[in-house]
């Protein structure tokens, strides 16, 4: 009887321990192995015999453990696999060349602004995801019976027909109101990235309401990690639970399957479990096979690890003196390429450098297809002390810098905060030079200043980079001003062209006083915009 109670007691805690940990039973993991040694010694104390020595007193007996032979060889087997088989089959000094090349043959590109398709100013990103989250905080704020139910989860950004948003799910506020609505919460925010105006609440799509039942922190087994374990997946390695919707709207949780190809260690993506948020469906596809709509299926902390991994054993091990080692510099950022692909970019700097690159780094989020351009440039910390420093007096501070190819210039954007978060102004900074710094209240100003300085440095950074120039003749068809915070800006049309321009008087004093009729001859940039920046404006009529 008391054999049998001590099997019920341990087995007992086994579920429980499984339920609430979810240990992954499968090679390089600790979890499992973990468990089995806390039973085996749970086993063992209950197992204790009594000795009594004749020099003890029979008031005080001494217990001794004495484990059979199998528990004996399974608690060294335990042992060896938790402590000597990692050393072996994941140790960078046995491994440093498996590690350099998990990320892949790195490929080599030619220049940064081919790979990035020119863009307009209404498609520059203009809303970081503390600002998505300030804006989807004020539409749950909007609806008191809503937002005293749910909170918001973590925001992600990604392409929606075309169009960027940052995207996040409703969570239950807590166990009572999970209790309460077991359907799940109503819905998901989305937040337009490049129109903070542009903020919604989703709840339905067509006539379906939507409902986010399975959470990262839901309870039971709405939990969206406790599902997938119960549902087959105790032994498969999972990771980055992000939250996405499909191009009509349905929300789904793309998480990531992945291997572990150096022992312990060397995660490597090789699909994802697409789970369906309000009924759970789970459907698996490879990486080939996933669906157009999925933005990335690569975790940024697994390509930040590669990458680091990669430039750090160049010289294998032993290389002390950090010869030709090379490091990414703050992190990753998802930016769209040429192809509107998504891509992880990030710049490499040699180890010790502060502010300089040694170029930058653009990883599939799909495939993991790296390519590295070797062309020199500032990092982004180095980018946004450089914006900083344009309005030091206001005390504003810079986002996260965006790459962008502004008229073929590889160019970071970013926004400048108060201390309250609010956007205040724009900056744009030259990837290639850092002092070459455009800063404004909107971004037609900025884009201006920005041209401004970098016409003024005499395409100094990059001579092959320089954007082709067109030269207009033409007469005046229409022509009026805009006072935008405190400048004056001028907008004009001119015969036979559809196009509508935009000078300053810094650009020229004729302008303020020209009229429809004049003939003009402007310089412009070949660019994408929508409203066109001149750089020289020449009134003929005027002498």
């Amino acid at each position: 009887m008391r054999q049998i109670n001590r099997i019920i007691i341990l087995l007992v805690f086994a579920i429980v321990a499984i339920y609430v940990f979810m240990p992954v039973i499968n090679f390089g993991f600790w979890g499992f192995p973990f468990l089995l040694l806390l039973l085996i010694i749970g086993w063992m104390v209950g197992d204790k015999q009594l000795v009594i020595n004749s020099s003890a007193s029979p008031q005080y007996p001494s217990y001794k453990i004495r484990p059979g032979k199998a528990t004996s060889a399974l608690l060294i087997a335990l042992l060896i696999y938790m402590i000597i088989v990692p050393v072996v089959t994941t140790w960078p000094l046995f491994h440093n060349e498996s590690y350099r090349n998990l990320i892949g043959t790195v490929e080599e590109g030619a220049d940064l602004s081919t790979h990035m398709a020119p863009i307009s100013l209404e498609k520059i990103r203009v809303v970081d995801q503390s600002l998505a989250a300030t804006l989807g905080d004020k539409v749950l704020g909007a609806q008191p019976a809503l937002g005293s139910q749910v909170v918001l989860g973590n925001f992600t950004i990604q392409k929606v027909n075309g169009n960027l948003y940052w995207v996040a799910p409703l969570f239950h506020s807590g166990f009572f109101k999970w209790a309460k609505n077991s359907a799940g919460t109503p819905g998901y925010v989305m937040v337009n990235a490049t129109n903070e105006r542009d903020v919604k609440l989703v709840q339905q799509v067509g006539s379906q309401k939507i409902f986010i039942k399975y959470q990262p922190e839901g309870y039971f087994f709405d939990n969206l990690e406790r599902h997938l374990y119960f549902n087959g997946y105790f032994s498969k390695c999972l990771a980055d639970y992000t939250f996405e919707i499909d191009d009509i709207g349905n929300p789904y949780w793309v998480v990531t399957r992945y291997k572990k190809t150096i022992g312990f260690a060397g995660e490597d993506a090789i699909g994802i479990a697409l789970v369906n948020c309000s009924t759970g469906d789970i459907k698996e596809y490879t990486i080939k096979d996933a669906p157009v709509w999925v933005d990335r299926i690569q975790p940024d902390l697994f390509i930040e690890k590669q990458l680091n991994d990669w430039g750090k054993y160049v010289k294998g091990y032993w290389n002390f003196s950090n010869e030709n080692k090379l490091q990414i510099t703050e992190g990753l950022s998802l930016v769209y390429g040429e192809d509107d692909r998504a891509y992880w970019y990030t710049g490499l700097t040699s180890v010790g450098a502060d502010e300089a690159t040694v170029g930058f780094v653009l990883v599939d989020t799909r495939t993991k297809k790296a390519v590295w351009y070797k062309q020199g440039g500032a990092t982004e910390y180095a980018a946004q002390q450089s914006a900083q420093g344009k309005v030091q007096e206001k005390g504003y501070y810079a986002t996260l810098p965006i790459p962008y190819n502004l008229n073929n210039i590889p160019t970071y954007i970013m926004t400048l905060k108060d201390k309250g978060g609010l956007v205040k102004m724009f900056a744009m900074v030259a990837i290639g030079d850092y002092t070459i710094v455009g800063v404004g209240n909107t971004l037609r100003e900025t884009v201006m200043a920005y041209k401004n300085a970098y016409n003024m440095s005499g395409n100094k950074i990059n001579p092959k980079s320089e954007t082709q120039k067109i030269l207009l003749r033409s007469l005046i068809t229409r022509i009026s001003s805009d006072i935008k915070n405190g400048n004056s800006f001028y907008y004009f049309t001119l015969k036979n062209s559809k196009n509508i321009f935009i000078g300053s008087s810094q650009i020229s004093n004729e302008l303020p006083v020209s009229a429809v009729g004049d003939s003009v001859t402007i310089s412009f940039d070949n660019d994408t915009q929508e409203v066109i920046d001149v750089s020289i404006f020449d009134n003929l009529s005027i002498h």
